[in-house]
């Protein structure tokens, strides 16, 4: 027997022939096409475009919070600080140019310190401090803001402020 003659595989003619059977009908089926370039693509703009939804909520997210902590801080007012004759709107200004409606930052029965850091906050330059006599309040709140609620401030705005005297 020479290397070049077909080896006897050691198998019957029908094992022979099932393997010849398989092999044609491994061989005839064609292997099935994938767009793979254009599947990398779409998973690609897929993963992008998820990013970018994410992003956009986090940065919703962060700034209802920052915006949050402005108002909700802004609005707290001592027990008893407050009188009848306070009113709310000249200690209120309407932040604008944040969200798409001006969020109202109360001030009234706020000490000057407290104040401060809400303009800190909202980035609002704090203009001229003027003592008045105003009936029912706590020395040292304020009781009035000028430019102040229905107007609008903006980022750079500088507000005046009118504290109680006493």
């Amino acid at each position: 027997m020479s290397s070049h003659d077909p080896r006897s595989s050691g198998c019957t003619p029908f094992e022979e022939e099932l393997i010849n059977a398989m092999n044609d009908f491994a061989h005839s089926t064609d292997s099935p096409a994938f767009d793979t370039t254009g599947m990398v693509h779409r998973t690609r703009r897929r993963r992008a475009t998820l990013i970018a939804g994410v992003a956009t909520a986090l940065i919703v997210a962060g700034g209802g919070t920052a915006l949050a902590s402005i108002s909700g801080s802004g609005s707290q007012t001592a027990a008893g600080t407050t009188a009848s004759t306070v009113d709310h709107k000249k200690a209120t200004f309407l932040l604008g140019g944040i969200s798409k409606t001006p969020i109202p930052v109360d001030l009234t029965g706020q000490d000057l310190a407290t104040a401060k850091q809400q303009f800190l906050k909202a980035q609002l330059k704090m203009g001229t401090i003027v003592k008045t006599r105003s009936p029912g309040c706590k020395p040292a709140s304020v009781v009035e803001l000028t430019p102040h609620s229905p107007k609008i401030v903006f980022k750079g705005d500088t507000v005046d402020v009118k504290l109680c005297a006493g």
